[in-house]
């Protein structure tokens, strides 16, 4: 965003037709002016084959990361429109904001700026601009649930027009759009909709309809063993994103009755889908699994505070069952429950202390308890 002298609002630094000397120097340094119309490198959402978005923009890479600037001057400008939404659609839904401010523009305050995207405000302001002497001031004004980031500013530094600044300059937004993904909010955004996928992915991309690879017709076997079906190979580990399906039954307690289902497990998500009508029953973020008692023909799932998810495999000739335990392994901080026999001591105590959400925060040591095999941190 470029912000002129004696200006402060969102809505006067949208409304800047054209960038200012100083403003062109700041960009010549940032990056490369690209033309956009044909430009087959990271586009950062602009339009590389009608111009929709502008003619032209700058781009620049740092340590192998490829960073598409949305500049407010080259974005198309529409005359008569105070909120100029042609620019703000981009730079309004950026997380990470860089605002160049001329030498008497006034105060910078992210109070000025409407927007539920930007959590990161890099203030560059120019000192002696165009000349040998060109230098920068920098400051940075984060969200409150965004963790601090480097590289450190130092306390009342300038910057020299350079390369080295344009580095630091680089590093600092890669950094700091880094450091607001790892925040609570984004975290819980991404997962929010990498689960809407999932859903999405259930219940449009999905079939009954069973296909049989083998060949058509059948061929003589002299043999009396009866040829295995072929399954594609199971690989449970965390690498894989994507969600791991299997038939499976689930039991309504509401109508003591089982649900054919399907069975689904992403990297952050477990999903049962009603296999008759495609209906999601049930959605639970792996994060949330706490673990599992398994059979050879059923498995219990607990997760949240204690419920249970019970499942039975409806193959007896696959062992689907520690399929889906491998899988959960990999996915969650869950384990195979164990079963434990715990007696009171003579004062009549169990030996143990526990907390409201049922973890285990303390094991008297030596006791019953402890000699039962429990142990801190279990739940």
């Amino acid at each position: 965003m470029y912000c002129k002298a004696g200006q402060a609002t969102e809505e006067e630094m949208y409304n800047n037709e054209f960038a200012g000397p100083a403003f062109e120097e700041f960009l010549d340094m940032l990056g490369q002016r690209v033309r956009l119309k044909g430009f087959d490198k990271y586009r950062g959402g602009l339009d590389t084959k009608t111009d929709t978005t502008g003619l032209y923009s700058i781009f620049n890479t740092h340590q192998d990361c490829e960073v598409m600037f949305h500049v407010s001057t080259l974005l198309p400008y529409t005359p008569n429109n105070k909120q100029q939404l042609l620019r703000k659609r981009h730079i309004g839904n950026d997380i990470v904001t860089i605002v160049f401010q001329e030498p008497d523009a006034l105060p910078f305050t992210p109070k000025n700026i409407r927007s539920q995207f930007q959590h990161v405000f890099i203030v560059v302001r120019v000192v002696n601009p165009c000349s040998d002497n060109t230098c920068y001031r920098v400051a940075v004004s984060r969200s409150k649930e965004v963790a601090p980031f480097g590289p450190p500013i130092p306390e009342s530094a300038t910057f020299p027009k350079s390369k080295k600044f344009a580095d630091f300059l680089l590093a600092k937004v890669l950094n700091a759009e880094n450091a607001a993904h790892r925040s609570d909010k984004f975290v819980t955004m991404a997962q929010r909709t990498r689960q809407e996928y999932l859903k999405e992915l259930a219940s449009n991309h999905c079939t009954n309809t069973s296909t049989d690879s083998g060949p058509k017709f059948s061929i003589l076997s002299f043999g009396g063993r009866k040829k295995e079906r072929s399954r594609p190979r199971f690989i449970p580990d965390s690498y894989v994103l994507g969600a791991i399906s299997w038939q499976v039954q689930v039991e309504d307690f509401g109508k003591s009755s089982v649900v054919d289902c399907l069975l689904a497990i992403s990297v952050d998500t477990l999903v049962v889908m009603d296999e008759t009508n495609q209906d999601i029953i049930f959605v639970c973020p792996c994060a949330s699994i706490l673990g599992w008692s398994s059979q050879t023909t059923s498995l219990k799932i607990f997760y949240h505070q204690g419920e249970c998810l019970v499942i039975r495999s409806k193959d007896p000739d696959v062992d689907e069952i520690q399929e889906i335990v491998s899988r959960l392994l990999c996915v969650t901080n869950g384990a195979e429950t164990q079963e434990l026999i715990l007696r009171r001591n003579s004062l009549g105590q169990l030996g143990f202390h526990v907390q409201f959400e049922g973890v285990i925060t303390e094991v008297e040591n030596y006791g019953f308890a402890w000699q039962a095999g429990l142990r801190q941190g279990s739940r």
